[in-house]
């Protein structure tokens, strides 16, 4: 209902803090989301669990190549491309040889990993555009300067917009107040505190602009500006440009 009265318990100001996790003591695993989209959380480091044996398992679809990682440290890294490497329907699996014998026995063929790895990822018909895509924009990535440079634009990028946010004088608000927790990718952000007519304004005069996608998730509402590889800094300092002449306008 879009005229419901907004539920500020859906919002988060954190990522879950990894001192108040539970771990269970003969896990198989150890899985985590490394960037929430609908949120806009992403952990900045490595979580581990108390035995180092137990594998790291992360699920990296939203910031897979946003930033170096050290496969090392974990024992599956798994990410859907269509958010940074290309189109929808392709994804990329990391796995450390020793777990690929780690399946249930009842796994199907075409979805154990041992099978794509020993037919090099061809035991079935590949998705071949999303793979040629994704092999052009890993390209561009290396033309840019490999994931070093990338990381730093995407902090620039998302410290652009965050920076108008915190300096709007409560015009704009972002639920996550945990600066560490922010994600550079998805900048989640609120007007006037939820100001839903506003922000419904907002989305329109973007669109006006040649902005678009700038509404929240249907789940929590608001606003999200999603900042993936392929959004440029000028795209980002318009988008800043834009949010200021707004707040000008309806403050």
């Amino acid at each position: 209902d879009q005229d419901a009265p907004l539920d500020t318990s859906l919002f988060v100001n954190s990522c879950p803090k990894p001192e108040e996790f539970t771990f269970s003591k003969n896990a198989s695993f150890f899985y985590y989301c490394d960037n929430e989209t609908i949120h806009g959380t992403e952990y900045h480091e490595v979580l581990t669990h108390p035995n180092p044996d137990v594998p790291i398992v992360i699920d990296a679809a939203s910031n897979f190549i946003s930033r170096p990682i050290d496969v090392s440290k974990y024992g599956v890294i798994f990410a859907g491309a269509s958010k940074n490497v290309g189109p929808a329907g392709l994804t990329i699996v990391i796995v450390r040889k020793d777990l690929l014998n780690r399946a249930s026995p009842k796994t199907p063929a075409m979805m154990h990993w041992k099978t794509l790895a020993e037919h090099s990822s061809l035991f079935n018909t590949a998705p071949t555009f999303s793979i040629y895509m994704a092999g052009l924009q890993l390209k561009w990535t290396k033309r840019l300067g490999g994931l070093e440079i990338v990381e730093k634009l995407n902090m620039k990028k998302s410290n652009l917009i965050y920076s108008v946010i915190d300096n709007s004088l409560g015009f704009y608000s972002c639920p996550v107040t945990d600066v560490a927790s922010r994600s550079r990718m998805n900048v989640v952000f609120r007007i006037m505190g939820g100001e839903v007519e506003l922000e419904d304004q907002f989305v329109a005069e973007a669109k006006i602009d040649n902005m678009i996608g700038l509404g929240g998730h249907s789940l929590v509402g608001g606003l999200r500006a999603s900042l993936y590889n392929a959004v440029s800094m000028e795209a980002c300092i318009m988008l800043a440009r834009f949010m200021t002449n707004f707040q000008n306008k309806y403050r």
